[in-house]
């Protein structure tokens, strides 16, 4: 007995034969870690505001792009308008001021000579440069559409080298010229001129008042002109007794004398001088009146 509890007790409950071995429990399945859950979500993050950089960015220079194009293309447009607006102005004015300017053809003890004239009353008074008219024997005048007319003068401003001729009215009347301010012009404004130089009838020229109030003599005799109109490049040799108008259609001075060329003493293209309106206005009246002035 002694020996065989010995072996019992050596016995482990695993080796007893007449027990059933042992079930151990599965170990709980371990969780496995999250690989990069966090760092994903960051990377997908940071992806999608990159994107949105590139995407503003490259929408942002289109729009620059385009609104680049369109200001360009409005500023060539309004370029664009305001030279053909500028354009139509003058076609106007050329158009209106045309019929009330006439060609001045004169003959003399030594010759002829040729001029302009501009219609300012409807009852046939036409203003042009003394020195046109000067010595004449006869003066015709040719309107605008091609009748000839037989003129008298009517007064002469010799200082002011103004004449004032008088041809009967045709059948129809005349197209009268409108008299302006002349104390409004500006250094700077564009002017036409619209005369007959060297017989190539209505002829239109535009420059600029360059200075006003200009003190003008012809020299050896000849006028001395206060408070002349001096213009850039509308005022030509042979414009004498034309038109010099604004833009607006008034007859703001008539064309008398070019600047003289020193160098070659002849008259300089380009430069050229007007009386002002209001000394026309200011005479014609005691022309029409006395057939002088004061």
């Amino acid at each position: 007995m002694f020996e065989a509890n010995s072996q019992n007790e050596l016995l482990t409950p695993s080796q007893n034969p007449l027990e059933p071995p042992l079930q151990h429990s599965p170990e709980p399945p371990r969780e496995q870690p999250r690989q990069g859950r966090g760092g994903l979500r960051t990377g997908a993050i940071i992806g999608l505001i990159l994107l949105l950089i590139v995407v503003f960015v490259i929408g942002g220079f289109a729009g620059w792009v385009f609104a680049s194009a369109k200001s360009s293309a409005t500023g060539t447009t309004t370029t664009t308008q305001a030279a053909t607006t500028l354009d139509a102005v003058r076609e106007s004015v050329a158009a209106t001021a045309k019929p009330t300017i006439v060609e001045v053809y004169v003959t003399l003890a030594t010759g002829a000579a040729l001029g302009s004239g501009v219609i300012v009353d409807s009852r046939g008074y036409i203003v042009t440069n003394n020195h046109v008219v000067s010595g004449a024997t006869t003066i015709q005048v040719i309107l605008s559409n091609g009748t000839k007319e037989a003129a008298q003068l009517a007064g002469a401003d010799a200082a002011y080298d103004l004449a004032v001729l008088k041809i009967a009215v045709p059948q129809g009347g005349l197209t009268v010229a409108t008299l302006g301010d002349s104390t409004q012009l500006k250094v700077g404004q564009e002017v036409l001129v619209i005369g007959n130089p060297l017989g190539i009838t209505q002829t239109v020229t535009n420059g600029i008042v360059s200075v006003l109030k200009r003190t003008v003599s012809e020299g050896q005799g000849g006028p001395t002109i206060q408070n002349a109109i001096q213009t850039d490049a509308a005022i030509n040799p042979g414009n004498s007794g034309g038109a010099l108008v604004d833009l607006q259609g008034n007859v703001v001075g008539i064309p008398t004398l070019t600047a003289i060329d020193p160098e070659f003493n002849t008259p300089a293209n380009g430069v050229g001088f007007a009386i002002p309106a209001n000394r026309v206005k200011t005479i014609l009246p005691q022309f029409i009146q006395t057939g002088s002035s004061s």
